[in-house]
């Protein structure tokens, strides 16, 4: 597959890297032949980034930028340089041994960012976070959260159930979580008795069952504003069966914005985690569960295999097949959810749009 990024070969060209922290960008200029032509640092606001760009402009054309951390610190600085139509990739930071060796510091960084781009090596092209894909991730951050803090909440209800008196503990036994929400939420507590456990207990009781009732109401905004932004962004991937608007809401801020920089189905399927991992050696032939990836991805891919085995008629008559192979049901779902990833990556980038996404960024 031809290059996507630019070739840094000729005279007069250079490339350049950032390291970027939370108030400052340190960058550094390479030649062609990846020699080192300066470093600077720039703070890290909207007049840093104007000034980052011209100066890495001063010392010849600018070819390449390689950014590391353009998802934390470094999203504005991309935001600013694909607004003025700078080429850019994403590098990962050096890995340990090359630390130990080399030592650390942010020019250091900032030059080894500079030649991995030169080099191509360990690179990617950023996401962009600038349209209704970022927009769906900011309110997924907020609902997930909230979620989290719901079960954490209902958690430490049970928890205070479990030590309370006798005469609470049979009250609340038997409940639905709805029911016991409810019935706590209800209840009228005389605030000169709290050094009485029960009555303690039923103040944190009630107070808890409030925490919990206004998260699910905040759940329930974030719902009704999530669902209709991801039937404006790709409605065809509602269509599949066994995705909802959570699970779809998760492969698309995964893929991101530009998701044709996704060169393949099967790099689909690494950045979720579903591609084996070959694990040879000697006379050995073998593949090995692949632990990395996107886990929260991973998550999604594995609650449309636990819908389609149970509903999806297609799915049921494959398992059947495979464990008549001898194939467990680990086995199985693993290699469902590699299909399903090769199925929901031809509805997030079509044909016609991955190869002219591809073409322009070349």
């Amino acid at each position: 597959m031809a290059s996507i990024t630019p070739q840094v070969t000729g005279p007069g060209e250079i490339v350049g890297g950032v390291d970027t922290h939370r108030d400052t960008h340190t960058a550094a200029a390479l030649d062609s032949a990846g020699r080192v032509l300066a470093t600077e640092q720039f703070p890290a606001t909207a007049t840093g980034y104007v000034a980052l760009l011209t100066w890495l402009g001063t010392f010849g054309t600018l070819m390449l930028v390689g950014i590391e951390g353009t998802g934390a610190y470094g999203a504005g600085l991309a935001r600013y340089l694909h607004r003025q139509g700078v080429a850019m990739v994403e590098v990962d930071r050096p890995d340990r041994k090359t630390r130990r060796r080399q030592g650390k510091s942010d020019p250091v960084d900032a030059v080894a960012a500079a030649r991995a781009a030169l080099a191509q090596h360990r690179t990617g092209i950023p996401k962009q976070r600038d349209g209704h894909v970022e927009a769906l991730r900011n309110l997924r951050v907020a609902r997930r959260s909230a979620v989290d803090q719901r079960a954490d909440t209902q958690r430490q209800i049970k928890a205070l159930i479990v030590t309370a008196p006798e005469p609470l503990r049979d009250q609340l036994r038997g409940l639905t979580v709805r029911q016991l929400i409810v019935t706590c939420a209800a209840w009228r507590c005389e605030r000169v008795h709290t050094g009485d456990p029960a009555t303690a207990g039923r103040i944190a009781l009630r107070v808890l069952a409030f925490r919990h009732q206004r998260l699910t109401a905040e759940i329930t905004e974030l719902d009704e504003l999530i669902a209709p932004l991801i039937e404006q962004i790709n409605p065809a991937l509602l269509k599949l069966t066994g995705v909802g608007p959570d699970v779809a809401g998760q492969l698309l801020v995964t893929a991101g914005e530009n998701a044709g920089r996704l060169r393949s189905e099967a790099a689909f399927a690494m950045l979720c985690g579903v591609t084996p991992l070959p694990a040879s050696s000697g006379r050995t032939d073998r593949h090995r569960l692949n632990r990395g990836g996107d886990r929260q991805a991973n998550c999604a891919l594995h609650r449309i295999v636990l819908c389609r085995m149970r509903w999806d008629g297609r799915t049921r008559d494959y398992v059947a097949r495979r464990t008549k192979d001898g194939l467990s049901k680990p086995e199985i779902m693993r290699c469902l959810k590699r299909y399903i990833a090769r199925e929901v990556y031809r509805v997030l980038i079509p044909p016609a749009t991955t190869s002219s996404d591809l073409q322009t960024a070349a």
